[in-house]
């Protein structure tokens, strides 16, 4: 595995370091692949994950939104030894599960809902009244520059 050093740009840069914290643990982190999921963007500041959680129900779900992160964590009780149920074939995978995603600043987990085997969650960039843009009125009279020349 490739490792990268961003120790050049701790020395020249000022205010990014989050920035690289972030990298350098996203780095670290190996790709999951269970449960599949999507991630897409359903408006300008809206985004949608998709979760496929078949088999679990709303009690087996935990999330948890903490700073910039977000926990979606699943596991099924333990089952009692039930002589009754004999698989032949199990395909559905009901194994515990635990998936981090790294959120933007200011973008933030609006709900969630469990509908036919997929946990949907909604996801909105709201901007604080401060770090949005705004336009500046520039104020300027008529003033006359006259001929003071001396001759």
């Amino acid at each position: 595995m490739q490792t990268i050093d961003f120790s050049p740009f701790y020395r020249s840069t000022i205010g990014f370091d989050r920035v690289f914290n972030r990298l350098d643990n996203l780095v670290g982190q190996e790709a999951k692949t269970y449960p599949p999921y999507n991630i897409e963007r359903t408006g300008e500041d809206a985004y949608r994950i998709s979760i496929a959680v078949a088999g679990f129900s709303n009690g087996d779900i935990a999330i948890e939104t903490k700073e910039n992160s977000l926990v979606v964590k699943g596991a099924k009780p333990v089952e009692t030894e039930d002589k009754t149920r004999e698989f032949l074939h199990r395909g559905i995978a009901e194994r515990a599960f635990e998936l981090r995603f790294q959120l933007a600043d200011y973008v933030e987990v609006q709900g969630a809902s469990l509908e036919n085997g997929l946990l949907h969650l909604e996801l909105k960039r709201e901007l604080p009244e401060s770090k949005k843009p705004r336009s500046i009125q520039i104020n300027g009279g008529t003033t006359t520059i006259e001929d003071k020349s001396v001759n």
